[in-house]
């Protein structure tokens, strides 16, 4: 039988590697991997109609389900995930020192309302400190460098929520240094943190020591990307089972790598003390610290999808089984 051509496109992660130099290949296909160096990129070519599979963030694929003829369907493969509090940063001369402070400040976003981190950390703020959207003014752009606006996606802003988009050749992070705004919300690190500016820092300091704890009360690894693929592909026979084994088989290859090193505390690595932060997350997030599957993210994914609703990126609570391909709701 015909191997079935697809061309799939994912960002060029140390647990994607297998796929791409072919020590991985999924059952019954014959795959042709794309990345690019911006993985917003690989996220407009799948909405382009560029890829049969992609890597997709979870509020562009969300946001597609409001769509009268909604195009895809995901997979329960998290190919980006990050704890996000240390993805909040406050100009240091704005009197911002807790959460709380946020509200009625001028807050920026990167890229879009509502990109990944932002509405993890959005529905935090709100369930944590009580800090709602409302209660902020937005202010949209790049970080480090101009973005424009994405409208290739739908952008809903729900009633009472002020959002604008920054200027033409505007960076949030100069926004941010100057005072123009009081806070940002950016999956890109401002370049007046690395460059070790006084006038901006993060909102939780010991950012570490917050996100660790975070997960002891609510074990959420939270997840920022999944694996989308077209409807019409996904009721064929084998063919998400398969996709799905290749992506967790390529997955396991790194982590295995980095269980075995632990023996030679991890010569291969060049981080410093890296074997000691290996054991510490091993203890706290288990032998699988990155997983995929329906069952073991299902509360996870739950979070996101109310924080999505309630943020009106999604008209309706959205569930696993809505998004999900039916033959791996049982992974």
């Amino acid at each position: 039988m015909n191997a079935l051509p697809l061309t799939v496109g994912a960002y060029a992660y140390e647990h994607t590697a297998a796929l791409f130099d072919g020590t991985v290949t999924i059952e019954g296909v014959d795959a042709t991997f794309e990345t690019s160096p911006l993985v917003s990129d690989t996220f407009h070519g799948m909405v382009r109609g560029d890829f049969d599979v992609a890597e997709l963030g979870l509020t562009y694929l969300l946001r597609t389900f409001d769509l009268a003829d909604a195009p895809f369907l995901a997979l329960p493969v998290f190919p980006n995930r990050n704890f996000r509090h240390s993805a909040i940063f406050v100009n240091t001369a704005s009197g911002i020192e807790k959460p709380q402070d946020l509200i009625g400040r001028t807050v920026g976003e990167f890229a879009l309302w509502g990109h990944d981190p932002g509405v993890w950390m959005k529905g935090v703020l709100a369930d944590e400190y009580g800090v709602t959207p409302d209660r902020c003014r937005w202010v949209i752009g790049g970080t480090n460098h101009p973005v424009p606006s994405f409208d290739w996606i739908p952008q809903p802003v729900p009633a009472g929520v002020e959002v604008r988009h920054a200027a033409d050749g505007e960076t949030l992070g100069a926004m941010l240094e100057t005072g123009e705004i009081d806070a940002l919300i950016s999956v890109d690190v401002p370049q007046a943190v690395l460059n070790g500016s006084p006038k901006v820092a993060r909102l939780f300091p010991d950012h570490v020591t917050v996100e660790r704890e975070y997960y002891r009360r609510t074990g959420i690894f939270p997840m920022m990307h999944a694996v989308a693929i077209r409807k019409e592909l996904a009721e064929r026979p084998g063919l998400v089972r398969a996709v799905y084994r290749a992506f967790c088989e390529a997955k396991e290859i790194p982590a295995r790598r980095y269980r075995e090193g632990a023996t030679k505390q991890h010569m291969a690595v060049m981080t410093p003390w890296f074997s000691a932060l290996f054991a510490e997350n091993r203890r706290l997030l288990g032998e699988d610290w990155w997983p995929y599957g329906v069952g073991a993210n299902r509360g996870a994914v739950d979070t996101f999808l109310r924080y999505h609703h309630e943020q009106g990126l999604s008209e309706r609570l959205l569930t696993s089984e809505d998004i999900f391909v039916r033959e791996l709701l049982d992974s």
